[in-house]
């Protein structure tokens, strides 16, 4: 049986996070015996991740950025299992994991504009000890390429794959939400990158036609206080709850989904919004035009325009049509969890035989 340390630090439930609990149970139906890693940010909120792991699990605590005992750590662990390949999830565990793997791979999960710069020439020595470089889109795979420098014959797109919504891990507790609101649904983290002042901005008109539409953001960082000043100063409703236990619950709750990002590396909140059959508006950024399909799963705009978004927004609250229920279609038929393990267990095969160095 082919075993795979996959490694990654852990912080909380994010996209790359729900992606890891989504693929390592399903390449062990598939036969392959895959480790956990974990690099373990204290501050976070580590729990409700590994209890719904489901594989076995090593945890390292990762207190900060840079740990050279840290990387010591981790080549002792790697080398007590001796996998036959190691896979590393973003910057801390390429650099921590790239020390001590034998066999390497690689899945760039986002497209953070600092990766094109000093960090970039980073990213190609890593991509040089990697036989394979995973991009999680096209829009990614290209950002690697061209803006990062990385060789093109490393780097292949396996898109996410989701076959059900989140698995609650508690009951969510009482809001403030009217019962009558029509919910805007952001499930993002509260900062820049993810463009929630905007639809805090386009509230206001979309309001002036729709009065009981309130936005509802589940997710947390350090853009909350200045969220709800500029709630409080357009004086429209606005309830940041964190992160929430059920977001099954709020998936069918919600009207459509708002995601005005700036820039994204996959968007794993637009799969669950179609999966539960709403809407979808979001920016026309990064890799959102390869998920969401404009005027049929829901619809696309420019970022930083909070007048388009509104647009939008009372758009397909004044007819949603067939958003949702085409957006299930192309969620089920384009990103399931079967694709993209297949495809993840061929790159593996690849890797395996030897294309790309043995570091």
């Amino acid at each position: 049986m082919t075993c795979v340390v996959h490694i990654h630090r852990i912080r909380g439930i994010g996209g790359s996070e729900r992606h890891l609990l989504t693929l390592l149970p399903a390449l062990a139906e598939r036969g392959v015996e895959p480790v956990f890693l974990g690099l373990d940010d204290p501050a976070g909120v580590l729990e409700p991740f590994y209890r719904e792991l489901g594989v076995e699990s090593v945890r390292l605590p990762c207190p900060r950025d840079l740990d050279p005992a840290l990387a010591w750590r981790v080549r002792r662990e790697l080398r007590r299992l001796r996998p036959d390949l190691v896979h590393t999830h973003l910057v801390h565990a390429d650099v921590y994991g790239a020390l001590g793997a034998r066999r390497l791979v690689s899945t760039k999960h986002n497209d953070d504009p600092f990766r094109a710069g000093a960090f970039r020439f980073v990213e190609r020595a890593l991509a040089r000890r990697a036989a394979k470089v995973i991009a999680i889109t096209q829009a990614l795979a290209r950002f690697q390429v061209e803006r990062v420098g990385l060789p093109d014959e490393k780097v292949e797109v396996i898109h996410y794959g989701l076959d059900e919504l989140p698995v609650a891990w508690g009951s969510n507790p009482a809001d403030h939400v009217q019962p009558d609101a029509r919910v805007l649904l952001a499930v993002c983290r509260l900062e820049p990158q993810k463009g929630v002042d905007v639809a805090v901005r386009a509230l206001p008109d979309i309001r002036a036609r729709h009065p009981q539409a309130e936005l509802v953001v589940l997710g947390e960082g350090p853009e909350r206080s200045g969220l709800e000043e500029l709630a409080s100063t357009l004086q429209v409703p606005v309830h940041l709850l964190g992160r929430v236990p059920d977001v099954a619950a709020w998936l069918r709750r919600a009207d459509l989904l708002v995601h005005p990002v700036r820039w994204e590396g996959f968007g794993l909140a637009l799969l669950e919004a179609m999966l539960a059959s709403k809407p979808v508006v979001a920016t026309n950024v990064s890799s959102i035009p390869e998920i969401v399909a404009d005027g049929e799963t829901g619809l696309l705009v420019p970022p930083d325009d909070a007048a388009a978004l509104a647009a939008a927004v009372t758009r397909v609250l004044d007819d949603p049509g067939s958003y949702g229920e085409q957006g299930r279609r192309r969620a089920q038929s384009k990103f399931s969890v079967g694709r993209m393990t297949d495809r993840t267990l061929a790159l593996y095969e690849t890797a395996l035989r030897g294309t790309g160095p043995r570091v």
